[in-house]
């Protein structure tokens, strides 16, 4: 006696087709979830007054690259981590080599390169020597004589009497600056890994229905 069992509907088939539901459906779900921080962690950048240029340093990267996988993955990076890290956590700088840090003032210009200018380029680049000035009460300064131009900026003078010549402060001096927390993105972080799970359950209904 021979005995043929069959199944129907065929258990193989649906097994396969609930996997790859599963597949489509992790995949979905992670590329919905990396899409929702970069553009929260963006946001939250541009809206803390960061510009616009340090909130396109978030990316994103989805794998697999290409298909779809039940270990489909997101990741949600920053081009500039020092100074995204910076205002995430609001750290306490302290000069490198233990003495002041300077901080330039409005007359001071910004730095060539751009960003924060040196008391050394800015030297270099007006041939003025700056002059260090103790304060007891408030940050000590570094000043040097000149004049004032149109845009605000520390210049040399021209005048050979003198006429117009002021001590201009150039740089703040501190001991340490403690930066204002200004971004809080383990926040965003939470919230897009803790609506993962539902987004998966959603997709894998919806494609088992459709």
């Amino acid at each position: 006696m021979k005995l043929k069992v069959q199944f129907n509907p065929d258990i193989v088939a649906l097994m396969q087709a609930e996997i790859a539901a599963g597949e489509k459906a992790v995949s979905a779900a992670m590329r919905e979830a990396g899409t929702s921080l970069k553009s929260a962690w963006r946001s939250q950048i541009t809206g803390a007054g960061l510009g616009t240029r340090l909130g396109n340093s978030i990316r994103l990267a989805s794998f697999p690259k290409s298909g779809d996988s039940l270990n489909a993955a997101a990741l949600v990076w920053s081009n500039a981590p020092v100074i995204i890290g910076a205002h995430d956590t609001g750290p306490l700088i302290r000069s490198k080599d233990g003495f002041w840090l300077a901080i330039p003032t409005p007359a001071a210009g910004k730095s060539t390169r751009g960003g924060r200018i040196t008391p050394g380029e800015w030297e270099r680049r007006t041939g003025l020597r700056l002059r260090f000035i103790y304060r007891r009460t408030g940050p000590s300064l570094l000043v040097a004589e000149g004049r004032l131009n149109s845009k605000g900026r520390a210049v040399a003078s021209k005048s050979k009497t003198g006429r117009g010549v002021a001590t201009v402060p150039i740089f703040l001096l501190v001991p340490q600056v403690k930066l204002r927390k200004r971004l809080n993105l383990a926040r965003d972080a939470d919230r897009a890994v803790d609506g993962v799970p539902g987004l998966i359950v959603a997709g894998w209904i919806d494609g088992k229905l459709a």
